[in-house]
């Protein structure tokens, strides 16, 4: 059984109001938007399945090293990028020719899609997920069994 959609949208919707922290991971003190899903996923599974190294603001754009897209396919469960779902992790890549580094967890579908995710300047939030946001999705994944 997956972790359910729900449960994840749930706890994601619990972190909305956190200030943006680079490196952070504390609902209600600081996060990023690897932050926000480390967050949830303690929550919902237990222990982090991995330590997560330092790194900066640039999430190596200048080697081009998908660092981020690798780990999400060590832990999550590669879904259809078309084929969304409430509670989907998803991966952005913000400009073309850039690695993929922005994280977001999808709240709502179809025509009032949403998502929720830690911005720089905003802190976690929750969002309409439209074309311009649309358009940057590279992959899509859910969560595996709960933990």
């Amino acid at each position: 059984m997956r972790a359910s959609g729900d449960t994840v949208v749930r706890l994601a919707r619990g972190w909305i109001g956190t200030p943006y922290r680079h490196q952070a991971s504390c609902r209600g003190a600081g996060a990023d938007c690897l932050g926000l899903v480390r967050g949830v996923w303690r929550e919902l599974m237990g222990a982090e399945p991995e330590t997560v190294p330092a790194y900066s603001f640039d999430w190596a754009e200048t080697t081009g090293d998908e660092a981020l897209w690798r780990a999400a396919g060590r832990h999550f469960v590669a879904r259809m990028p078309d084929n969304e779902a409430p509670g989907d992790l998803l991966l952005f890549r913000m400009r073309a020719g850039a690695v993929a580094k922005h994280l977001g967890l999808q709240a709502e579908t179809g025509a009032a899609a949403s998502f929720i995710h830690a911005y720089s300047g905003r802190g976690v939030i929750e969002c309409p997920l439209g074309a311009p946001w649309r358009r940057r999705i590279v992959a899509r994944f859910a969560f595996p069994q709960e933990g």
